[in-house]
């Protein structure tokens, strides 16, 4: 952690933007080199899993601390617009005001949240970025093993990854949700499973929580009937040996007045 100097101090607002792990070290310091001088100011964090009360040694100086995340990915090389993306916020009343003011500076759309939901605020941004990257790198890694080249597969897997997201947006969940698991069709999802069991354990696994996890939260067609032939199928496959998706059978294997403080790194 870069040394601070008591120059921050002149700021009223100091935001700190750095790792998570550093958070609790700053305001540490903060403490330190502030003391009583720290009383009115507004310190904030950036992070989307901690709280503010990680930044509770400056609070012991009567400055008012808070959090706030802007729901959107930094990869380090470019500066990603904020126009509209919504800034997830909690605090001190103080800090709060503070940190809706800047996030409607940048263009943001600023949302109250509770500080002990963060953590699972912070899971559902992982599952959109993160893991849908995940998940398209292994379709691409799949046709590459079939012989492909990545540039090859990336044509194939991309224009339909993106065509799904624009009929989500568009049309809804329903209508975007495509696929045999959609249609019910368990004879194919049961020869992709036996496919990818034999190619990886991990994509087996992983293929068959997506699986379990879409058939409680996508909807089908004829959805009260679903019960029935649910139990039905996984009956079919538990007495050939072979995990469904539905079963319970698992399978193995602003200028001067805001200081922003960094140590670089992605958000």
């Amino acid at each position: 952690m870069a040394a601070m100097s008591r120059r921050i101090l002149q700021s009223t607002c100091i935001l700190i933007a750095t790792p998570d792990s550093a958070v609790a070290a700053v305001a540490e310091e903060l403490s330190r080199i502030g003391g009583e001088e720290l009383k009115g100011h507004v310190v904030l964090h950036t992070s989307g899993a901690l709280d503010s009360t990680v930044l509770n040694a400056v609070r012991k100086h009567a400055a008012a601390a808070g959090s706030m995340h802007p729901l959107q990915t930094f990869s380090g090389v470019t500066v990603p617009p904020l126009d509209g993306k919504v800034f997830a916020i909690e605090g001190d009343a103080q800090a709060v005001r503070k940190a809706r003011k800047i996030a409607r500076a940048v263009g943001g759309a600023p949302s109250p949240i509770e500080a002990q939901n963060k953590p699972l605020y912070h899971a559902a941004g992982a599952l959109a970025a993160g893991h849908t990257l995940v998940v398209v790198e292994s379709a691409i890694q799949l046709l590459m093993s079939l012989g492909m080249k990545r540039s090859e597969a990336m044509r194939a897997i991309l224009p339909m990854t993106k065509q799904v997201l624009q009929n989500y947006e568009r049309l809804g969940l329903k209508a975007a949700w495509t696929g045999p698991l959609a249609r019910g069709d368990y004879d194919v999802v049961a020869k992709h499973m036996t496919a990818l069991q034999g190619y990886s354990p991990e994509y087996c696994k992983a293929y068959d929580a997506l699986n379990r996890l879409a058939e409680r939260i996508l909807p089908r067609d004829g959805e009260e009937q679903e019960g029935q032939k649910l139990n039905s199928q996984a009956e079919k496959y538990a007495a050939q040996g072979a995990s469904h998706p539905s079963s319970s059978v698992s399978r193995a294997g602003q200028s001067k007045k805001i200081i922003v403080l960094s140590t670089g790194g992605k958000g």
